[in-house]
Order: C-alpha cells, then structure tokens, then sequence
C-alpha cells in the first residue's frame, strides 16, 4: 500500500459515512503519517500552525477509529491499517466522474476529475497508482474585465511570498485609482490558483451588507454538500480558500477619518479582525483606497495582517507611452515623474497629448502647467470623502515649500498638533500623503497631481 491508495481508501470510507470529502488538511495528515512524518513536519508541508495540525487530526483519529472499530491515533494508525489489510479482501471500484464547477466571469466552467471508489476495506498496493488532482472552485464572476498588466514583479513577488510562505491571513493592496490594485489581484489568482480550493472574488461597490455578503459566500463554499457548516470562518478552516474583497472603500463613511465604517456596517470589521486572529490556512485579501481602522493594529513582522501600497510604475510606465505613439522618448521620464507612473492618469493625459500636441510630449511639457482635465472627476471621488480638517491640513501641505518633518514643524498650523497628526495619519491612509526618505528622517509633501488639484479646488 502507499500513501496515496491509503488517501483515497479513507475517502471513500469518510463520503460513505458523512457524504462529504476529506478536506485538504486531513488529507495531508493522512498522507504525511502515512509516510512517518511528525505533526510540525505536516504542519510546515501545508503552511499552518502545528496546534491546528493537532486538533484536526484528533478529530479525524476518532472519525475514523469509529468507523473501523479501533482506536486510532498517529502512533498506530499505519499499523492497524497494514493488519487490517493483511485479513481482508479489498476490492477494487469503480471510476467515478466528479465535476468541478468554475465561475468565472458571469460563465460556468464544469471539469472533470478521475476518483476511484472503492469499498471501505482497506486498498490493495497499487504501482499504477496516480495522484488525485486538484482542481480548485473559482468564482470570479464580480472581478471586472482584466486591464492590461503592466511589470510589477516585484509586487507578485511580495504578495505570493507573504501567502504561500508566511500564511497571512489578512492583506490590503492600498491605493489610488488607477494604480493597478485589480490587474495586480487578476494576475496573483492566476498565479496562484492551483494552491487553493477555493477562490472567489467579490466587489463591495453596492456595499452589501455582510449578512447578504456571508450568505452568498457560503453558498458557493457549500456547493453541492448535503450540510452547510454554520459559519464563514469554518469554511476558511476547513479548506484553502482565498477570498478578494474589491472596492471597500464602499463600506467607509465619508467627511470623518479614514476607515470609518458607514453606521451597521461595523461588523465587517469585527470579520477582518476574526481572520486576522483565527487559526487558519486561508487569505482574505482587500482592495481599497483607504486602509480599514483596525488593520493597523493586527500588521507587523510577526502578526497576521500586511498592507501593500501601490506606488506609480515608473520606468515601467514606458511601453504605455510607446502604445500611445508619444515622442520624443527621452521626455518620457519627465512626463511619468509629474503624473507618478499612475497607468490611468497617463493614459488620460496621453490622450490630450495626442488630441493638442499631435502626440509631442515637448510640446506638451512647454506649456509648463501641469494639466489635469479628466483627471478632476477622478480626484472629486477622493476628495469627496475627506473630513474639514482633512482639507484644511491638505491646503497647508500644498502650500508649503517643501517636504514637511512633521514632529519638527515651526510654520503655524490650521489647527492643534494633536489634531494635524490624528488628520496626517488619516490623509496617510488614504493614499493621498507621498512619503519621502532622507537619511533616517520621514518626510512628508504631495504628489504634483495631487498638489495641483488642493490648490485648485480646495480653499487656503
């Protein structure tokens, strides 16, 4: 007998028993005791804590041990079986068709997959013997059309490492519109998706409160299992599951600070902070312009929570300008500099390049203003949700010279220092602050885009 004929004997003991699968976890305690493998070996092997490892074994132990009669644990369950083997008939089952369903975009995907059934008498060796594979559950139906993806290799890199390596649970990619948080999300599930059982994507844009939310999570999750388990929270316990929240800014008020939940929707801050805490092998991650409160407080080196922002492409920036047919290339890096690499904004003001200046960047540059054009009604969508004194702390900013130390400020502030830090963190969390290095000293200005649209629709 090997692992994998083991693997699939005691599937098809546990469906005959319970109708439902063994879920991922089980199978790698199954086939990591199974090849003398320790709980913090398996633990390792399938990104968990060894606790977790732990319990879900004693519960499986017992599953089965009541089912075979025995009582079983790591130290006897190879033992008992290879006896168990020796006095009986196995027989051999069926082929069994089992259809996976794949949602993505709006479209039903249906693949299929071999499983073997067998009787609950345990399996014969087998050297023919192949590994079931797994085909995750994918439901993309709320992601929008894919945007073309522009190298961010650095970023994938950061969030498949923080994932699949360090098991966080809870991730926000912060930032602007049209810094490319959805082409990132689009490309990582494509990446990624073979390590999951389940990934689903979900927009908050009509802000859906949780209830409705969880509701139809579940709902998915469930499938076709003949029992529903009683909360969101086991499903990411039970299976591998990645989860995408798109467009939260939805559920945050607007005129108060930053990551402020609109009145009854506070609990979905009670549910990022639970899969943050909660023992589990699943990750939820957020798309937003603007960090949630709590999740300052969960992110750290060796706490459960990360926030990426995403800056401007820079360099990078280029093959959009070379689509666009701009000239002279060399005026390229003065134009990504001024609009900071945002694909959308570049892609905006290449087409009034190409509308005015026949597609001259150097013409485009000699007015020496910085246009925004439809840039505004971007820019209102943020500015729109800022508090008074938010618009007041940014007007101070726009006008400053130069990039402001904020724990050494001497100019006159629009307000108490108390009150300009908690507004600072704010606006920091709301992507609208560019931070800048110097030396060991954090600095704080303004994009030039930004700069502009303050002293243009913002009072003094």
């Amino acid at each position: 007998m090997d692992a994998e004929d083991v693997l699939r004997w005691v599937e098809n003991l546990i469906a005959q028993k319970t109708g439902e699968p063994l879920t991922p976890i089980q199978e790698a305690i199954i086939t990591g005791v199974w090849q003398r493998q320790k709980y913090p070996q398996i633990a390792k092997d399938f990104n968990c804590s060894t606790s977790h490892v732990k319990k879900e074994a004693a519960k499986l132990w017992e599953k089965l041990g009541e089912e075979l009669g025995e009582d079983l644990n790591k130290f006897n369950f190879r033992s008992k079986l290879e006896k168990k083997h020796r006095i009986s008939q196995s027989t051999k089952g069926d082929c069994l068709l089992q259809q996976i369903d794949i949602n993505i975009g709006g479209q039903l995907i249906q693949t299929i997959k071999n499983k073997e059934t067998h009787s609950s008498s345990p399996p014969e060796s087998s050297q023919n013997s192949q590994p079931t594979p797994q085909h995750p559950r994918i439901d993309l139906n709320d992601a929008p059309t894919p945007a073309i993806f522009y190298n961010r290799t650095d970023e994938l890199t950061t969030l498949k490492q923080w994932i699949l390596e360090s098991n966080i649970s809870l991730i926000t990619l912060l930032g602007l519109t049209g810094t490319g948080k959805t082409a990132l999300a689009v490309q990582l599930v494509q990446q990624i998706q073979a390590e999951f059982d389940f990934i689903i994507w979900r927009s908050l844009a009509t802000a859906p409160s949780l209830p409705t939310l969880q509701t139809n999570l579940i709902e998915f999750l469930s499938g076709s299992q003949p029992t529903k388990l009683p909360d969101l929270i086991d499903y990411l316990q039970s299976y591998r599951c990645l989860l995408i929240f798109d467009d939260v800014q939805t559920i945050f008020t607007t005129g108060t600070w930053a990551g402020e939940y609109q009145p009854g929707y506070e609990n979905y801050g009670t549910l990022f902070k639970k899969i943050a805490e909660t023992s589990h092998n699943s990750c939820l991650l957020l798309l937003s312009w603007e960090k949630p409160r709590e999740i300052a407080i969960l992110e750290g080196s060796n706490r459960p929570a990360r926030t990426l922002q995403l800056k401007g492409l820079g360099e990078q920036a280029m093959p959009l300008l070379r689509a666009k047919e701009l000239a002279p290339d060399e005026k390229w890096s003065e134009l990504i500099e001024l609009y900071q690499g945002n694909p959308l904004w570049l892609n905006i003001v290449a087409a009034t390049i190409q509308e005015f200046c026949s597609g001259s960047v150097s013409d485009f540059l000699s007015y020496q203003t910085l246009f925004l054009g439809d840039l505004e009604a971007i820019l209102h969508q943020h500015f729109h949700r800022l508090s008074e004194l938010e618009k007041k702390a940014l007007s101070w900013v726009a006008n400053q010279p130069n990039a402001i130390e904020i724990l050494k400020i001497t100019a006159d502030l629009p307000m108490p220092l108390t009150d300009f830090l908690k507004v600072m963190q704010s606006l920091s969390r709301r992507c609208l602050l560019e931070i800048v290095k110097d030396g060991n000293r954090q600095l704080f200005t303004l994009q030039p885009v930004i700069r502009e649209f303050v002293k243009n629709h913002l009072p003094n």
